[in-house]
């Protein structure tokens, strides 16, 4: 008789073509943040054809979702993601994450009652700077969940997520526009606002912790060189180790901003895009798990090295694992010296090595659900955290088992 694991990897191997078509359609259809409504439309429509009872609209976010199955008590969360950046495309591979949460859902659908648990997709957009899962988080759309997971693309395998926590603004100078040559005086340069402030966070970083990130990017920068900037704007990231670590810098760059500002005469306008994403606290007992299963596969994981880096990219999986027990492991699609974020890496998200993680992927973290439910301690664990105060379910009986055909 087959193990579930047997049968969840049988799942996926038979569906493959359907899940990497998905892969792959996504791909061709770059959608950013907050408005992904046809990648969202289509993971919707692969849950609902395989069993999944699918709520869109998720807590009033358009191309949000969540998509569950099962009756048990154990509730395990799987997250997709399928935001593409701007200019770039599917330069992070979230393409890969949507399908591969569809393939493990897939996988899972029929033995959900044979593990005695509730496996929910959630579908969160606007991961790339829009904190999607964050507004979920708020709004209670993880309520009641036990754990959640996801796999993220990159060069490399590494196992544990050890993303900075970010904060991303929107900065805004207001000047006076006026003739560069004729009136200069009757000016006030917006741009050079904006010049100030950028030499302040140059000269800034040699004061600032190791480790710790500042950037970004003018996206107006004036309209016309024979007249002073009236208006520049831009967008800034500020990256440290902790949330609270990110408190304290983020008044040191305010400070710049505001040198720039007073130094020149301009209002000075900052807005948070969203609200800030945390470091990552990883579940360990998952963790193993998901390593255990992903060397199964023939997967190998990279320990140190510059290209294994992507591991430190922020990400709003970290506010979910703050409230729930997490893992957010990466798996290499063979890209280098192509890496993240580049459009060579983009190119690299539909190749052969990248179909093969987006089953891997599934199978892993099908794997790692089946585990987590019929691994009594594990399981335990997990349900006596249960914010609902649910009582922790025992694994389900061999007879229960042998009704779906498995064991």
């Amino acid at each position: 008789m087959k193990s579930l694991k047997d049968v969840a990897a049988g799942r996926i191997d038979a569906l493959s073509e359907r899940i990497l078509g998905l892969s792959h359609r996504i791909h061709a259809n770059p959608e950013t943040g907050w408005q992904e409504h046809q990648a969202a439309g289509w993971i919707t429509g692969e849950l609902a054809g395989f069993g999944y009872e699918v709520k869109r609209e998720l807590c009033g976010f358009p191309t949000a979702f969540s998509a569950g199955v099962g009756r048990g008590p154990l509730r395990l969360a799987i997250c997709a993601e399928y935001d593409a950046l701007p200019g770039l495309g599917h330069a992070c591979g979230h393409n890969i994450i949507a399908a591969a949460a569809v393939g493990a859902a897939a996988a899972l659908a029929p033995i959900a009652d044979a593990l005695d648990a509730r496996i929910t997709v959630f579908g969160t957009p606007a991961e790339e700077g829009g904190g999607g899962k964050i507004e979920l988080l708020e709004r209670g759309a993880f309520d009641g969940q036990h754990a959640a997971m996801m796999v993220h693309p990159g060069p490399l395998d590494v196992a544990r997520a050890e993303p900075f926590a970010v904060s991303h603004s929107r900065i805004r100078y207001r000047g006076k526009a006026s003739h560069a040559a004729a009136y200069p005086e009757r000016g006030i340069n917006a741009a050079d606002a904006f010049t100030v402030a950028q030499v302040a966070i140059g000269m800034l970083r040699q004061q600032l912790e190791g480790g710790t990130r500042v950037h970004g990017v003018l996206t107006n920068g004036g309209e016309a060189p024979n007249a002073i900037p009236e208006v520049t704007e831009g967008r800034w990231y500020v990256r440290a180790g902790s949330l609270a670590e990110l408190d304290v810098l983020e008044e040191k760059v305010r400070r710049c901003f505001e040198a720039g500002a007073l130094a020149t005469g301009c209002g000075l306008d900052i807005e948070a895009e969203s609200k800030p994403y945390s470091e990552f606290r990883t579940d360990e007992d998952l963790l193993a798990r998901y390593v255990d299963n992903a060397v199964a596969l023939g997967r190998r994981f990279t320990e140190s090295g510059p290209d294994m880096r992507m591991n430190r990219a922020s990400t709003d999986m970290g506010n979910v694992s703050l409230v729930l027990p997490a893992i957010h492991p990466y798996i290499g699609i063979g890209s280098l010296p192509a890496v993240n974020h580049q459009k060579e890496f983009a190119e690299h998200c539909v190749t052969g090595a990248a179909d093969r993680a987006v089953l891997d992927a599934a199978k892993a973290m099908a794997w790692t659900c089946i585990d987590a439910a019929l691994d009594a301690d594990l399981r335990g664990r997990l349900m006596s955290a249960d914010p609902a105060g649910n009582v922790p379910s025992p694994t389900p009986s061999d007879d229960e088992r042998q009704a779906l055909g498995v064991r």
